[in-house]
């Protein structure tokens, strides 16, 4: 008598390396480049961008941490970012997906004065020299060394001339202000 292989696994498993290689081939798992319009500034360090296949995806901005829209400054955070990315598309390079499945970016805008100008201005660099986020210590190995560099000096400049949240006495962290809520 002669044993049969089993077919009961075999398409499970074609159903998986099938699964998989859709992921693999969708436009965000093998980029890490996205150039999109902003269509909403969530708050002072997530957009919500559309890219020219209409596709919608979710961005953080690496490297700060902005107040939460019900916290001191958070509506200025937001209001500010919106102000950055006013031209309205944006380009964003993003090494990694974050724990809520949106992807964590450097975000380069246009400047606001010039629509037709490329795209030079780091907005998450712009949000801690405008005194609108803190640099993010805790993910600062996610960053190039000379992006290290300059959020820890713009974060140090913008607390010695008091600017945005600085100007408060004792700013509350958001992971700190989460953590109290």
């Amino acid at each position: 008598m002669r044993l049969r292989k089993s077919n009961s696994l075999r398409k499970p498993i074609l159903a998986f390396l099938v699964a998989c290689a859709a992921l693999a081939q969708a436009p965000l798992a093998r980029s890490d480049v996205i150039v999109g319009r902003v269509l909403r500034v969530v708050d002072g360090d997530t957009l919500l961008l559309e890219t020219s296949d209409s596709l919608r995806q979710s961005v953080r901005l690496v490297g700060i941490d902005a107040p939460e829209p019900a916290q001191p400054h958070g509506r200025e955070a937001r209001e500010y970012l919106a102000r950055l990315v006013s031209n309205g598309d944006v380009r964003a390079e993003c090494p990694k997906l974050d724990h809520r499945t949106s992807v964590v970016c450097k975000v380069w805008a246009r400047p606001t004065d010039c629509a037709s100008c490329e795209r030079t201005i780091d907005v998450g660099l712009a949000q801690i020299s405008g005194g609108m986020a803190w640099w993010y210590r805790r993910y600062a190995l996610e960053q190039s060394a000379d992006d290290r560099t300059r959020y820890e000096a713009e974060e140090k400049t913008a607390r010695e001339n008091r600017r945005g949240l600085w100007a408060d006495k004792q700013p509350v962290e958001p992971s700190e202000w989460r953590r109290g809520r």
